[in-house]
C-alpha cells in the first residue's frame, strides 16, 4: 500500500513539474476559465439563426484579452 501512495505522489509531482499549466501559479498572467466548454443545440431548420453565449472568466491577475474565437 505504501508503494502505491508513493508512486501516485511521484507521478503527480512529475506532471506538475513537466506539464506547463498543470499547476496554477500566480505569476501575474491571465488565466482563462470556461465553466461550460460545450453546448449541444437542439435540431433547427437550415438557415435558422442559433445563438449561445459562453462565459469566459479570468482567474488570473492580469487583463485577459480574447483575440480570436473559433468554432469546433
Amino acid at each position: 500500500m505504501r508503494h502505491g501512495i508513493f508512486a501516485a505522489l511521484a507521478i503527480t509531482l512529475a506532471l506538475a513539474l513537466l506539464v506547463p499549466g498543470a499547476v496554477a501559479q500566480d505569476d501575474g498572467s491571465p488565466v482563462a476559465f470556461f465553466p461550460q466548454t460545450r453546448y449541444e443545440f437542439s435540431p433547427v431548420l437550415d438557415g435558422d439563426k442559433v445563438v449561445h453565449e459562453f462565459v469566459i472568466q479570468n482567474k488570473g491577475t492580469r487583463t485577459l484579452n480574447v483575440q480570436r474565437v473559433k468554432t469546433g
